[in-house]
């Protein structure tokens, strides 16, 4: 007879530390938050956190590393059906949000993780490379592939403008959500699209 599994895998470990600690650091901040609040969060002694990460910085490059691969999954799927950027942005806000990671569904947790990258002064370098500025250079270059007026725009410029937009309606999302629906960076794009002459006809 099998005998069953009861202790969690290294990766179910891991994901349950993540969770938890963005749930901490949405409380307490990433400044205010111990290892020891994280590891009881995530109903585990200090010790399990120390065997998964060597400290809480680790733990957060790991989240943003964890961050970053998801996204590009997730809309590297979502391109490959949907080309048209008028098609792909529909997709996106259809998308069930309840199954992203721990920085994709909170925009106060997203909003620490920036502030976390900008104090960094030494890492800084290390983890703008975990940013998702190439992604969405990315997709930014195939959408407008079919546009005519594709060739004039910098993908890489362009991703800058896009992640600044969302960044800032996150933020204004956290200081007044009543006036900030959840999807206003997506209509904001649709909109922006409208007046500039890109959007397909």
């Amino acid at each position: 007879m099998s005998r069953v599994r009861t202790r969690p895998t290294r990766d179910d470990t891991r994901d349950r530390l993540f969770e938890a600690a963005a749930r901490v650091f949405e409380e307490d901040g990433i400044g205010g938050a111990s290892i020891e609040a994280i590891a009881a969060a995530a109903g585990f002694t200090r010790g399990a956190f120390y065997s998964n990460f060597k400290s809480k910085d680790e733990l957060i490059i790991a989240m943003l590393e964890d961050h970053v691969e998801q996204s590009i999954r997730r809309n590297m799927d979502i391109l490959a059906q949907h080309r048209n950027l008028d098609d792909f942005i529909a997709a996106l806000k259809g998308m069930d949000r309840t199954r992203q990671d721990p920085l994709g569904r909170s925009p106060l947790l997203h909003m620490e993780m920036i502030l976390f990258v900008a104090r960094a002064e030494k890492r800084r370098p290390e983890l703008a490379k975990r940013l998702r500025r190439k992604l969405i250079a990315d997709i930014v270059e195939a959408t407008l592939k079919s546009n005519a007026q594709g060739d004039t725009l910098n993908p890489p410029w362009m991703a800058s403008v896009v992640l600044a937009l969302e960044d800032g309606f996150r933020l204004h999302r956290l200081i007044d959500p009543e006036t900030t629906p959840a999807d206003s960076f997506l209509r904001a794009i649709t909109d922006l699209r409208r007046r500039t002459g890109l959007a397909s006809e």
